[in-house]
């Protein structure tokens, strides 16, 4: 069933074309990845997608209702590349149910609901934490339950495995395989996205490259190339092995 559909999306910035003419949809529930080297336009992408700019021209519909009309603006959730961005409360369960609050959620459920999130999350521990005590890990992680509190139909990701390390990748990369609903993640993290998704969609200089199955494409060291992206670590062979 398709949820995401987006139609000759164009976006400039001061007349700088940063997308042009991009089309794709999701299906409910799957999980789909956005690659492409830096500037290829991935992020502005996703802020498209969460309504955070209008496109210069095109289209975005959720579940059928545009990204236009004012009422749409909740259906997703952008957790961005730099999770900093997000924290501004001085503990995390306040931080997570800031959104909600905002809508007139009293305090007390507005706890409760955090908790609920952060549990979700794998970060309820982290609750009474100031956010800038936490890792790089623990932030991703409350960044992802400050979304999921808002129980948006499309959870948006930048870029979620940057900057952590081994451990904090995976345990990551298992929270956002085991979420059920409709996943859309830009990287160039291109392990994680052999990993965690089904389908990929490439981007190149603001255009829509191509799009293909996992792996597919994401074994084609020429075309990969061609992008300005390498093969992923796990499937390349180290130099000084022959070939």
């Amino acid at each position: 069933m398709e949820q995401v559909k987006v139609e000759g999306l164009s976006y400039a910035y001061d007349k700088a074309k940063a997308l042009r003419n991009i089309s794709f949809s999701v299906e409910k529930g799957s999980c789909v990845c956005i690659a492409g080297a830096n500037g290829s336009g991935k992020s502005t992408l996703l802020e498209l997608l969460a309504s955070c700019m209008k496109p210069s021209s095109g289209s975005i519909t959720i579940g059928g209702v545009s990204l236009s009309e004012e009422s749409a603006g909740y259906k997703t959730g952008l957790v961005f590349q730099n999770p900093d961005n997000q924290f501004f409360m001085p503990s995390v369960w306040e931080d997570v149910a800031f959104g909600i609050m905002k809508k007139g959620v009293p305090p007390e459920a507005g706890r409760e609901r955090a908790l609920r999130a952060l549990r979700m999350a794998g970060a309820e521990h982290l609750a009474a934490r100031a956010p800038y005590r936490l890792s790089g890990g623990e932030k991703q992680r409350v960044a992802i339950a400050s979304i999921l509190i808002m129980e948006n139909e499309v959870l948006l990701l930048d870029e979620p495995t940057a900057s952590l390390d081994p451990r904090a990748r995976r345990n990551i990369i298992t929270l956002i395989k085991g979420l059920d609903r409709t996943r859309i993640i830009a990287s160039h993290d291109l392990d994680m996205i052999l990993d965690i998704a089904g389908r990929v969609i490439f981007l190149h200089n603001g255009e829509l490259s191509a799009q293909s199955p996992v792996p597919g494409l994401l074994l084609d060291e020429g075309y990969l190339q061609s992008i300005g992206l390498e093969l992923p670590l796990g499937r390349a062979l180290p130099p000084w092995t022959s070939r």
